[in-house]
């Protein structure tokens, strides 16, 4: 087999006569050379295609707007309970506060009350002695 190489003076290809032992380990790696540059996993498409046969099924579009007004409905709906819901607890709070206010200073007034007092000794004396 005859192989041929480029004379680089007269840019030409000439004919090289090999020995049939070169020309088989030349052959082996030439298919190992091609064999690795190969890529795993990549098919060779088409370049014609028959025209009623789809490469890839096409997904049905689905409606985006009226799904999202809807959405967009239910979220107002929702944030306009939980306005009214932290609206009552707001004045909920507000009210448990003035009250708990108004309790706690006649508590104190109470307990200075009753710290002012003075303590009757002799009648628990005397209670306690009758038991």
């Amino acid at each position: 087999m005859a192989r041929l190489t480029v004379n680089s003076r007269r840019r030409c290809l000439e004919p090289v006569s090999l020995s049939p032992c070169a020309e088989t380990v030349l052959r082996r790696i030439s298919t190992e050379i091609m064999a690795k540059n190969k890529q795993k996993g990549k098919k060779h498409q088409n370049v014609f295609q028959v025209a009623n046969k789809q490469s890839k099924p096409k997904s049905k579009t689905k409606p985006v707007k009226s799904s999202l007004k809807h959405i967009n409905t239910l979220k107002q709906e929702k944030v306009e309970n939980l306005n009214q819901i932290f609206s009552e607890v707001q004045r909920d709070m507000k009210s448990v506060s003035k009250s708990t206010a108004k309790e706690s200073t006649g508590k104190t007034q109470i307990s200075r009350e009753k710290v002012q007092e003075s303590v009757n000794v002799d009648g628990a004396a005397q209670l306690f002695s009758q038991l």
